[in-house]
C-alpha cells in the first residue's frame, strides 16, 4: 500500500477561501483505500466549526526548535476521520487563533514556516511514513526544503519524495532574506539565485520548486503558459528549466455536490431530460427575486467569482453597455477589490431593470444563478484551473471564456457548423473582442434555439469529475515510487 501525505493551508470542508480547499477537501477521498492511505494535514485554526473541532482527538504533542527568530514552539497534533480519510491538525494557539486563516503577510510567512517544519517533525512521533508529501500552493513551499536538508540527517526520512502543485503562482510567500533566514534556521547558502533568493528577498514558492521531486499545475496550458515571462511571474526560468518534472492536471468538482438534479438550493431541480423547460422556472424565479424583469424568454449571463484584476473585469467595464442591451440580463454574485464592486453596483443603478449587483457570496444564490443563467462569462487575464466553468457544464450553462489557463483545456468553442464544441471563447485580451464573442452566443441563442439546447445537453454530459484526474494522480505516485508499469 502506497502513503500519501496532502500537506495544505486550508481543506474543505473544515476551512475555505478558494478552489485550494475543493482540491485537497475532494481528491483524497477519490483513491481507492485498499491500495492508497491518503492522508491530509492542515494548520488546527480555531476558526473551523465546532462541529469538527470539538471532535478532534489529541494525537501528540512536543517541542520543536525553529531559527533563532522563531525559538522554540510548542506542536500539537490533533486527528479527525472524515469521509474515509484521517486528517492532522497541527496545534498552536499563537499561530492559528484566527477568524480567518491568512492576515499580513509577515506574520503569515512565520506561521508557514512553523507548520512545514511542524508537518515533518510531526512524522516519526505518530509513527507514518509517507512515500509522498504532496504540498499545495507557497504556504508548503519549504516542507521539500527542509526535507533535502535538514530531515535529511534522520533515516526515518531517507527516500521520501515531494509533489509540489501551483494552484496560483502569484501568490509566492515572499519576504526579506533576514527574516526567512531567522526564521527557518536555514544556512545563509541556501539563499543564493539558483535556490530560495528571489529578487534579494526570500521565496518560499520558489524554494518548493527548487527542491521538489516533481511540479505540477491545475491545467496544462496553464503548466506551459508560467514557463514564459508574461505568466511567469519571475519564476519562468527556474519553471523552465523544470519542465521534464512538470505535468499539468485539471481540476475536478464533486459531482454529488454540483448536481442540478438533487440540488436543493434551486427553485426547480432537472436533468438533461428536463433542462429545457425546468431552466426557464429558474430563470424566472430569480428575476423575480433580484428584482430584474420576469422574462424566461431573457438571455441571461451570470458570473460568480472573486472581483479582482485577474478575472478580467475591467474588460466587462469597457463594454457592459454593449452587454446589456434590452433583451440581455447580467448577474453577478461575489466579492474584492472595491473598484470592482462599485463598478457593478453602478451598472446595476443604471440597469435596474436588467443588471444584478450580488455584492456577498453566498453558496446558495451563487447555484440558483448556475441554474437560471443561459451562459456563464469567464473572460480571466489569467486561469489557473477555473472551477466555474466546470459547474456551469454540471448546470448546463453555456461557458464564455477568453481561452488562458484552464480555460482553454476545458472549453471547446462551438463550431455552427460542424455542430460542436460546448462553449464560447476569445483569444486576445480585449474588450472589443470579448463583446463580439458575447454577440455571437447571443446570435446562436435567439437564432438556432434548438443547437443551443444540444450544446448545452453536451455540457451536461461532460465528465469533469475527480475521478478522471484521479487516474492521472495515481499514475504520477506510482511513477514517483518506482513502479513504472502502472505508472
Amino acid at each position: 500500500m502506497k502513503k500519501i501525505l496532502f500537506a495544505a493551508s486550508e481543506c474543505f470542508p473544515f476551512v475555505k477561501t478558494g478552489g485550494l480547499a475543493d482540491v485537497v477537501g475532494a481528491l483524497p477521498k477519490e483513491f481507492d483505500k485498499e491500495n492508497w492511505d491518503i492522508r491530509v494535514v492542515i494548520p488546527d485554526y480555531t476558526c473551523i466549526p465546532p462541529r469538527f473541532r470539538d471532535n478532534f482527538k489529541f494525537k501528540t504533542s512536543f517541542q520543536m526548535s525553529g531559527g533563532p527568530l522563531m525559538g522554540e514552539k510548542y506542536v500539537g497534533v490533533m486527528e479527525y476521520e472524515y469521509a474515509g480519510v484521517t486528517y492532522y491538525f497541527i496545534d498552536n494557539l499563537e499561530y492559528f487563533e484566527c477568524f480567518y486563516p491568512y492576515g499580513d503577510t509577515r506574520y503569515d510567512i512565520e506561521k508557514f514556516i512553523y507548520f512545514d517544519k511542524a508537518v515533518l517533525s510531526m512524522l516519526p512521533v505518530i509513527g507514518f511514513k509517507p512515500d509522498i508529501i504532496h504540498c499545495h500552493d507557497w504556504q508548503t513551499g519549504f516542507i521539500p526544503v527542509y526535507l533535502k536538508n535538514e530531515f535529511q540527517g534522520n533515516e526515518f526520512f531517507w527516500g521520501m519524495k515531494t509533489i509540489m502543485t501551483i494552484h496560483n503562482l502569484k501568490f509566492q510567500g515572499v519576504w526579506d532574506i533576514e527574516t526567512i533566514e531567522g526564521l527557518s534556521g536555514f544556512p545563509s547558502y541556501l539563499f543564493t539565485p539558483d535556490k530560495l533568493e528571489f529578487n534579494k528577498a526570500g521565496n518560499m514558492l520558489k524554494g518548493g520548486l527548487v527542491y521538489a521531486d516533481y511540479i505540477t499545475t491545475v491545467s496544462q496550458t496553464y503548466c506551459e503558459e508560467i514557463q514564459t515571462p508574461y505568466y511567469g511571474e519571475g519564476l519562468d526560468g527556474l519553471l523552465s528549466s523544470r519542465h521534464f518534472d512538470m505535468q499539468g492536471i485539471v481540476n475536478g468538482i464533486d459531482y454529488i455536490t454540483y448536481d442540478p438534479s438533487t440540488d436543493m438550493s434551486i427553485f426547480k431541480q432537472y436533468d438533461v431530460s428536463s433542462f429545457r423547460r425546468n431552466k426557464k422556472i429558474n430563470k424566472e424565479k430569480l428575476q423575480e427575486e433580484l428584482g430584474l424583469t420576469v422574462d424566461g424568454k431573457k438571455y441571461m449571463i451570470g458570473l460568480v467569482s472573486r472581483l479582482t484584476d485577474q478575472k478580467g473585469l475591467d474588460l466587462i467595464n469597457y463594454c457592459m453597455d454593449g452587454i446589456a442591451d434590452d433583451n440581455t440580463q447580467f448577474v453577478v454574485v461575489g466579492t474584492g477589490e472595491n473598484r470592482y464592486e462599485n463598478m457593478f453596483r453602478h451598472y446595476a443603478w443604471k440597469y435596474p431593470d436588467r443588471i444584478s449587483a450580488n455584492i456577498y457570496y453566498s453558496e446558495d444564490m451563487a447555484r440558483k444563478l448556475y441554474a437560471a443563467a443561459d451562459a456563464f462569462l469567464m473572460p480571466s487575464r489569467f486561469e489557473p484551473c477555473g472551477l466555474t466553468q466546470l459547474i456551469a457544464f454540471r448546470y448546463g450553462t453555456i461557458p464564455i471564456v477568453r481561452e488562458t489557463g484552464g480555460l482553454k483545456d476545458t472549453v471547446t468553442p462551438y463550431n455552427e457548423y460542424e455542430k460542436t464544441g460546448d462553449g464560447f471563447s476569445f483569444k486576445n485580451y480585449n474588450g472589443d473582442e470579448m463583446l463580439n464573442i458575447v454577440n455571437y452566443s447571443k446570435e446562436i441563442y435567439f437564432t438556432k434555439k434548438v443547437e443551443w439546447n444540444k450544446m448545452a445537453e453536451r455540457d451536461m454530459k461532460k465528465d469533469y469529475s475527480w475521478n478522471a484526474s484521479k487516474f492521472k494522480y495515481e499514475g504520477l505516485y506510482n511513477y514517483l515510487c518506482g513502479d513504472t508499469q502502472k505508472g
